[in-house]
């Protein structure tokens, strides 16, 4: 794996960041708000889903890969492509045993009022946007406005934590996760994963563009782990009396759908912060807003320019898809929209630039298949944390 990065200094990073957040979500929202305003588009209904097609993991185009027993999931000791066949059992970590020491979970609320990152917006219900008429890949929202919202936090932290030890730890998008939780525990009473603490944290409303979630999740920026770092971090080491590490090595990402983009691009964007990403149904599509021109194909950028032409950063991805997997061709209808085919495109693109990855193409699964999770996370996670210093016997 690559060297490790040196951190900067903690206070002079808090500082930068904050201002530079502060500065770039106003720009943004100012340039979103006068454009609505100088060009206001009715607003129209978010049309339906189509019925996504089943895929054949192996259509031309698509990245070689290995196909598994039906059951079975990839070695934890294996890099690259794997298809996991129909059969979706949960792995026998995802159980609750009582002969395991339990971690403890702790709850708070966050508020926007509170945020100065994320003070807070929503869009009206039912409604959706339009396609810029000038180009597709970019979508008008007009129902977008500020709104005022709530977040859960929860955090895991296993019974084996010795405290005012420096931990390692996950970061999870669209909690509570307590299939982490249970995950956790049973995996480190075995020591096949580090000591470390989940942080699971619930998004602010609404989804896709226009939205709270759809503004920290598909914003193509180092935005979301800002806030992470400034906003939540010293709630967690508050509340939950935890140290938490600051090597980048110790720290991961994780998420589905959105919330996997967003994993991605707190480690893309923060590499001295994260450098570990596992993402479910990631959708690496063009769900970005407001519309930045650096990145005009939202997180479809990742496979189409970002990765490979950048050289590679420290990470190590575990990824996966299913069969079923969103194909949302919506109004834009700019040929960005396809999960099945984004995801087997970062595969790709991985491959090519030498990243430390796992692809797993589930079949009988659909977007973010919960039975597909609880077959794989076990192994998912150990596979993420393979090459981190072992827990002390």
């Amino acid at each position: 794996m690559p060297a490790k990065r040196t951190m900067p200094n903690a206070k002079v990073l808090k500082t930068t960041l904050v201002w530079i957040g502060a500065a770039a979500f106003l720009l943004a929202t100012s340039q979103a708000l006068q454009a609505q305003a100088t060009n206001p588009t009715p607003a129209v209904s978010r049309p339906a889903r189509p019925a996504p097609p089943t895929r054949d993991p192996h259509t031309p185009g698509f990245v070689p890969a290995t196909e598994l027993p039906d059951g079975a999931v990839p070695p934890v000791d294996a890099e690259g492509n794997f298809i996991l066949g129909p059969t979706h059992a949960p792995a026998p970590e995802m159980a609750v045993r009582t002969n395991v020491p339990q971690g403890r979970v702790i709850e708070f609320t966050m508020s926007s009022a509170d945020s100065r990152i994320y003070p807070g917006i929503a869009r009206n219900r039912n409604t959706f946007g339009t396609p810029d008429p000038a180009n597709p890949a970019r979508l008008v929202v007009t129902t977008s406005h500020p709104a005022p919202y709530t977040r859960r936090v929860a955090v895991y932290v296993p019974q084996q934590y010795q405290p005012g030890a420096a931990a390692p730890f996950i970061v999870g998008a669209d909690g509570p996760d307590r299939l982490l939780f249970s995950a956790l525990d049973n995996l480190i009473a075995a020591r096949r994963v580090p000591v470390m603490i989940a942080i699971s944290i619930g998004n602010g409303g609404g989804d896709a563009q226009g939205s709270e979630r759809g503004l920290e999740y598909d914003t193509m920026s180092g935005r979301y782990a800002e806030f992470v770092e400034q906003e939540v971090l010293p709630l967690v080491a508050d509340k939950c009396q935890v140290t938490l590490t600051k090597d980048p090595d110790g720290r991961a990402a994780m998420g589905g759908s959105s919330g996997g983009s967003c994993a991605l691009s707190m480690a893309w964007y923060h590499p001295e912060l994260y450098q570990r990403v596992l993402t479910y149904s990631g959708t690496y599509v063009n769900q970005q807003w407001p519309y930045n021109p650096g990145t005009p194909h939202g997180a479809w950028e990742y496979h189409e320019h970002l990765i490979p032409d950048n050289p590679a950063k420290p990470l190590r991805l575990w990824l996966e898809v299913g069969d079923r997997d969103l194909l949302n061709p919506n109004a834009m209808r700019d040929n960005l929209h396809d999960w099945v085919a984004a995801n087997e495109r970062m595969a790709a693109v991985l491959a090519a630039k030498g990243y430390h990855y796992q692809f797993v193409f589930a079949r009988n699964a659909g977007h973010t298949d919960g039975s597909v999770k609880r077959q794989t996370l076990p192994e998912a996670l150990e596979w993420l944390w393979r090459d981190y210093p072992a827990p002390a016997k």
